[in-house]
């Protein structure tokens, strides 16, 4: 928690923590109001699904083009632009007046998300470097209190009764709080580093902790969509605890964030992503039990170990030699993001065509090729 009361009692640290706070608050109050704009519009599922597949797009466009602007313009003025951006973003999408428009609508608001992302990730690395201090797995931590603080949103929906009018709120909340910190790292610029030509020995880390990004977001995705229907189906629970399994993996995922600094400056990044892997593992395999219990307990101990494993993968990637730290948090962020994407999808096909167990159990062995790559991970790193 040392790193909590870092953010806490310091505006320098707690400026970048609200940002991560700001993008899941404007994300999180959109996801509420999905189905009202599938109303409001009379579209059917398919046609939101290539609707919120142009937000994915908007995402993958702004990262091959994220790094060079955060290095001309400098970190912080990156990330209080993005801030800026995505706050006017997150208004289009509930004020389209039809379905062409909200896709160009979440077009904007995917790449303004994007590049607010890989911004404020860089912001913290750069200041973990600048300042010694350890406080990534806290920002992240931050990252998952805004999606709560969406969630509690929620609670306006009756008296508001406007999902324009609630975006708006929710973006003067954002503005409001980063007007009051952003002048503590606006003036932050990324560090010169000595760039090296391309090679396969440079890219081979970057690769690793691709991959590593790639399985462990995927594997965060696919909890999200898939660990309610596994309770219901599989394990038979009632109605009441079919939500019991999201709700403890977001519970660990918080609260491990908030302890993973403390746990990463005294065994290293690489040794903390290990112990995560071992955690899930042990989770998947209670999960795996068929038991309603064992599987709600399995839901929170695979939470607990993510939790930490993405922040310390943006932070071993924004300090790989002869990277630069906005190229090395965009490769990683890109990587993250389409297995958040797939994942669920992946899954999804393996459930239909065989099924969940089967799904689940594909999820144990990408924990155990976690484990392995740290290895590889672990001689790169001491080379």
């Amino acid at each position: 928690m040392k790193s909590l009361r870092l953010i806490l009692s310091n505006p320098r640290y707690f400026g970048p923590a609200w940002v991560f706070a700001s993008l899941n608050i404007l994300f999180g109050t959109w996801a509420i109001y999905i189905p009202t704009v599938k109303e409001k519009l009379n579209i059917d599922k398919a046609d939101l699904g290539i609707a919120i597949f142009f937000l994915s797009l908007g995402v993958f466009t702004i990262f091959p083009l994220a790094a060079k602007i955060i290095n001309k313009v400098g970190v912080g003025k990156a990330t209080w632009y993005g801030v800026l951006l995505s706050c006017v973003a997150a208004l289009l999408p509930l004020l389209a007046p039809n379905y062409y428009v909200l896709m160009g609508a979440l077009f904007m608001f995917g790449a303004t998300n994007g590049f607010t992302d890989i911004s404020m990730n860089t912001l913290v690395t750069e200041l973990e470097k600048e300042d010694k201090q350890k406080f990534m797995s806290a920002a992240h931590g931050f990252f998952s209190l805004g999606g709560v603080l969406a969630g509690l949103g929620s609670f306006l929906i009756v008296f508001i009764a406007n999902p324009a009018l609630h975006m708006f709120i929710a973006v003067a909340l954002v503005v409001l709080v980063n007007l009051m910190f952003y002048k503590r790292y606006i003036h932050i610029k990324a560090a010169p580093v000595e760039k090296e030509p391309f090679s396969i020995k440079l890219f081979k880390p970057l690769l690793i902790l691709g991959v590593l990004s790639f399985i462990a977001m995927g594997s965060e995705g696919a909890i999200v969509d898939w660990s309610g229907l596994f309770l219901k189906e599989v394990t038979l629970a009632p109605e009441e605890l079919i939500g019991a399994g999201f709700l403890g993996f977001s519970i660990t995922m918080t609260l491990g964030r908030f302890l993973g600094d403390g746990i990463s400056a005294k065994f290293g990044p690489v040794q903390l992503v290990a112990f995560g892997a071992l955690l899930a593992m042990g989770g998947y395999g209670l999960v795996l039990t068929g038991n309603t219990y064992l599987a709600i307990t399995g839901f929170g101990l695979i939470g607990l170990g993510f939790s930490a494993m993405v922040p310390e993968l943006f932070r071993i990637g924004g300090n790989v030699p002869g990277v630069e730290s906005a190229q090395g948090v965009s490769f990683i962020a890109g990587a993250g993001y389409s297995g958040f994407l797939l994942g669920p999808v992946i899954l999804g096909f393996l459930a239909e065509q065989y099924s969940l167990n089967l799904s689940f159990s594909t999820l144990l062995a990408l924990s155990i090729i976690i484990l392995g790559s740290t290895y590889m991970l672990k001689k790169q790193r001491s080379k």
